[in-house]
């Protein structure tokens, strides 16, 4: 018996199965009724204030996708949509068109963020605007104090906020919207599948539409495997005026050298960051930490700039006054984790350090990148890695030295480490994959997909005779899983 025949069809029977499961989820999409966005369907008045307020035009990628929403929103079931962009490409200011489309429609919108950083980040980022359209807004966060949380609360339920930001707060039981008609979800794979549904239940009986965001590129594969249910428009083009960050592979005998390039940059008004893959100093791994370097630096090596300390454990007040203080440039460097990884805008900033880059994956060591480079001025990352000479931790980082696109880098990532856990394959939701390495072979995840989805349509709801026994098998694989179209 030959095995790699045998585990072909093994892997074939996984995809198979699954794509059957996302071809019947897909279908019952288009069965739900969904609340009517008369404003996509037409011209929009909001739409138009506000494009007047930017001082910016729009690119051909980002007009291109807000064509496809516009189209998704006009019709009658609900949209269920991924964006994917590379770090700075322009998507909330897409979500946000998307938004004032669903108010202006009669509806509220609701964007929820990973972290409170972000969450507060576009809160700051809309409100300007939301502000100046006699929109109300408002920002919603796990701990907050119990009267204005209430009052908030009380807003939502009575229609009173058109716009709501904030974090997994959102899907607590206690949120209660008036008329909820788009559901925005950003850094998707932060979130399980299941956690995203639960933000569109709180439209009640008319499902809202749903659009999901990220600016982790997802290889080809993993998109058809993981989001083969939504629709997928991708922001390929970046604005104008972004210029690629420089990257350089620097090892510990570089520190030095390191440090006056960045007091270089600093000295001529520029602002940095550095980053540190720990909070404090852990007795089971030999790392430099935040906590430690920021007064190390501090005192010893920038004493001539202001340095601060960021990081997650911070309660938000402290990190709202450490962010405010950074991007009025009163912060020269700051000294951070990876809660600056996404939503962070300062285009003052000009250098990353990545401190012991090797223990990042490739995706975040991207959009760690991404917070630099956003200005007019050249920006560099620096990669300082202390690996074990490890080929396969050089070959990562080396392709990161040399790419500057997102969607190629993810690619490269999928290659080396295979699926694994690339951006949460086990999310929530899902069923689990029970053979290894089974998106290792695009053109048989295609083979798959085509035919599950060939086969659901020609057996709808899977009710025919034909369909019994991959309606058992389907029943199995999903059981206690997100709710199908019904079967059977």
């Amino acid at each position: 018996l030959d095995a790699a025949l045998v585990r072909r069809s093994l892997v074939f029977d996984e995809l198979f199965m699954l794509e059957i499961g996302l071809a019947m989820k897909r279908s019952a999409c288009k069965l739900e009724s969904g609340v009517r966005n008369s404003s996509a369907a037409g011209s929009s008045a909001m739409e138009e204030k506000f494009r007047a307020k930017l001082d910016f035009k729009l690119t051909g990628a980002q007009e291109r996708v807000l064509g496809e929403i516009r189209s998704d929103m006009a019709a009658p079931h609900p949209m269920n949509r991924l964006i994917q962009g590379d770090v700075g490409s322009g998507k909330t200011v897409v979500s946000l068109i998307a938004s004032l489309w669903a108010i202006e429609s009669g509806f509220q919108a609701a964007i929820m963020a990973p972290t409170e950083i972000l969450a507060e980040q576009h809160y700051l980022t809309t409100h300007k605007y939301t502000e100046a359209l006699g929109l109300k807004s408002a920002l919603l966060r796990g701990k907050m104090p119990v009267k204005d949380k209430r009052a908030i609360l009380a807003a939502i339920e009575a229609g009173e906020v058109d716009l709501v930001i904030g974090t997994h707060a959102l899907i607590q039981k206690d949120v209660a919207f008036k008329a909820l008609g788009l559901a925005v979800v950003d850094e998707q794979h932060r979130f399980g599948v299941v956690q995203r549904a639960a933000l569109k239940k709180k439209g009640g009986a008319a499902v809202p539409d749903t659009l999901i965001m990220t600016a982790t590129p997802i290889p080809r594969t993993m998109r058809m495997t993981l989001f083969g249910d939504l629709d997928v428009s991708l922001i390929d083009e970046m604005p104008p005026g972004r210029h690629p960050v420089k990257t350089r592979i620097l090892r510990e005998k570089d520190r030095l050298k390191a440090y006056k390039l960045i007091a270089d940059e600093l000295k001529t008004g520029a602002q940095a960051y550095v980053v540190y893959p720990l909070v404090e100093e852990s007795e089971e791994l030999p790392l430099k930490d935040a906590t430690k370097m920021a007064a190390h630096l501090g005192a010893d090596i920038f004493a001539d700039f202001n340095v601060a300390l960021l990081h997650g454990r911070m309660r938000s007040a402290e990190k709202e006054e450490v962010m405010r203080r950074f991007k009025a440039k009163e912060i020269d460097l700051l000294v951070s984790t990876t809660v600056i990884e996404v939503g962070v805008d300062v285009p003052n900033a000009t250098v990353m350090f990545i401190e012991h880059a090797e223990r990042f994956g490739m995706a975040q060591l991207h959009q760690l990148r991404g917070r630099v480079g956003r200005g007019p001025r050249a920006s560099v990352c620096l990669l300082l890695a202390q690996w074990t000479k490890s080929e396969d931790t050089l070959k990562r980082l080396k392709v990161l030295e040399r790419c500057s696109d997102g969607f190629s880098i993810a690619e490269e990532d999928l290659k080396l480490r295979g699926a694994g856990d690339f951006i949460g394959v086990r999310q929530a939701g899902l069923p689990d994959f029970r053979v290894s390495g089974i998106l290792g072979d695009p053109a048989l995840v295609k083979m798959a997909r085509d035919s599950a989805f060939a086969f659901v349509e020609e057996n709808p709801g899977l009710r025919s005779d034909r369909a019994a026994l991959a309606r058992e098998v389907l029943k199995q694989r999903w059981e206690g899983r997100l709710s199908l179209a019904e079967i059977g």
